[in-house]
């Protein structure tokens, strides 16, 4: 492939359309963690799951409504680290940056590194790196291409997701209505909800279970948070989106509806035809399947593994294809604040950072084999610092809003604002996060509270004390550069 040639253009090219930015953040959303990760959160809360995923959901989507807010002003690349550096400080910008960009090298190490599993499933002979080398090579040529291009693959991408979710939810209602036999012989109804294995709140608010483990639904929400990771990839849109006053509040607004139709009621769904405590429970064969195969499989459709083995491909496929975008925009906007090297702000003929997408994808295939050389090191210790940076990344949006608030206030506004102050100021923006006076600090405080959640679960405890270590470690690196380029 023959070196992108640098373009005298200064900035990126604006060609993503609505549909784009719409299907890119509802495929940000939907991953494996609903389609095999849905299981572990069903096991800790039972059918008040669903109470889990509207609080969590909310407050997602007050996430992104703040980065919505400062991006239909502002609509730049980067966008979390860009308006970090602006209404917060140069060191809030370089720890932004480099901690999202960071997250998701990790996510992708882990996507690329279970690829070959979903690919043995038809082909047992091809070893696991070849498939980890052949997506990776595929996905940073398409990016390659344009954003045009990235756009196309992450539409189809979700359409697919999107399919199979709808298909399922079709053939559960189907199911209940029709009152068709199960495998388990149970009668597929809603009011199973309330009857099968201990009621709606099987575990209560919180349990400590006599394996040792805490269960119930406060325990619940960590890990339906994270299966929220992705969605605020809207905010890196802004950027290359052909008209972001229009398409930004659009592709926001409709995350809740999102939410509503494919993590509540696919799950609750699900939780009808398949009593809830036999979700994610290993089956005959001693293997535990996804709760979407469970639900075929009750009704006699048995090539739903196969389907989802698909379906499943492609989700990993598409979180390489977003990772990589958003990393590429990512290194260009730190460049672009002088946070990272000059060559990263290089633009192909074609507007697309093309250091950026080499680099992000040199480094996750340097990823991928630390995984396949050390799994346990990998996974234990690596994934929980993707793991606390969602939240860091988080609530750094939440703060960055108020400080860009304030900024509109004094009349430091970016475009038609500059120059209004107070109130007019405030009330002059196009898309306003709601109860923006208290809403940043509530959001705030049930990330807080998601931190000390995370202390009583094994699996996260890990991610807890990373946190403190990773922020160590950006504030040095921050200092670090600093210095060098004083002297």
């Amino acid at each position: 492939m023959d070196q992108p040639k640098e373009s005298q253009s200064k900035d990126l090219r604006k060609t993503l359309k609505n549909r784009h930015i719409q299907l890119i953040s509802l495929g940000g959303a939907i991953g494996t963690g609903l389609f095999y990760g849905s299981g572990e959160s069903i096991s800790l809360a039972g059918p008040a799951i669903i109470i889990a995923y509207l609080i969590g959901g909310l407050a997602i989507f007050m996430i992104v409504r703040a980065m919505s807010e400062m991006s239909v002003e502002d609509p730049k690349s980067g966008a979390f680290s860009y308006y970090a550096t602006r209404y917060w400080s140069k060191r809030a910008g370089f720890v932004s940056g480099w901690n999202y960009w960071m997250n998701y090298v990790l996510v992708s190490m882990v996507e690329l590194s279970v690829v070959g599993t979903f690919v043995n499933f038809w082909f047992p002979a091809i070893p696991a790196w070849v498939s980890a080398a052949f997506f990776l090579v595929v996905i940073t040529a398409a990016n390659l291409m344009g954003v045009s291009k990235f756009g196309e693959f992450e539409f189809w991408f979700a359409i697919i997701k999107i399919a199979a979710i709808v298909a399922m939810i079709i053939g559960g209602l189907a199911v209940i209505i029709l009152a068709l036999p199960t495998a388990n012989g149970l009668k597929a109804s809603f009011s199973n909800w309330f009857t099968v294995g201990g009621g709606f709140l099987p575990n209560g608010l919180m349990r400590h279970g006599a394996n040792g483990q805490w269960t119930g639904l406060l325990m619940s929400l960590a890990v339906v948070m994270f299966s929220f990771g992705g969605t605020e990839l809207i905010g890196i849109t802004a950027g290359e989106a052909s008209d972001p006053r229009r398409t930004i509040p659009k592709a926001t607004n409709a995350i809740i509806w999102r939410i509503l139709v494919f993590y509540i009621l696919t799950l609750g769904v699900i939780m009808a035809v398949v009593p809830w405590n036999a979700i994610g429970k290993p089956n005959a064969q001693g293997m535990v399947v996804s709760p979407f195969v469970q639900i075929f499989d009750s009704v006699g459709v048995h090539a739903a593994a196969g389907i989802l083995n698909f379906v499943c491909l492609t989700a990993v496929m598409s979180v390489y294809n977003s990772a990589l975008y958003s990393n590429s925009r990512m290194l260009f906007s730190l460049a672009r604040q002088g946070n990272a090297p000059k060559y990263l702000s290089r633009l192909s003929k074609g507007g697309v950072p093309y250091a950026g997408v080499l680099t992000s994808a040199c480094i996750i295939a340097l990823a991928v084999v630390v995984v396949f050389l050390w799994p346990q090191f990998a996974f234990n210790y690596l994934m929980s610092i993707a793991t606390i940076s969602a939240i860091i990344n988080w609530s750094m949006i939440m703060v960055t809003e108020m400080l860009f608030r304030r900024a509109v206030a004094r009349g430091e506004g970016p475009g038609d604002l500059a120059g209004k102050t107070g109130e007019s100021a405030l009330n002059a923006l196009h898309f306003k996060l709601p109860f923006a006076r208290v809403t940043p600090w509530a959001v705030l405080a049930f990330l807080a509270m998601i931190v000390v959640l995370m202390c009583f679960s094994s699996s996260y405890r890990v991610a807890v004390i990373a946190g403190p270590i990773w922020l160590i470690v950006l504030l040095t690196a921050y200092q670090l550069t600093q210095r060098r380029a004083r002297q």
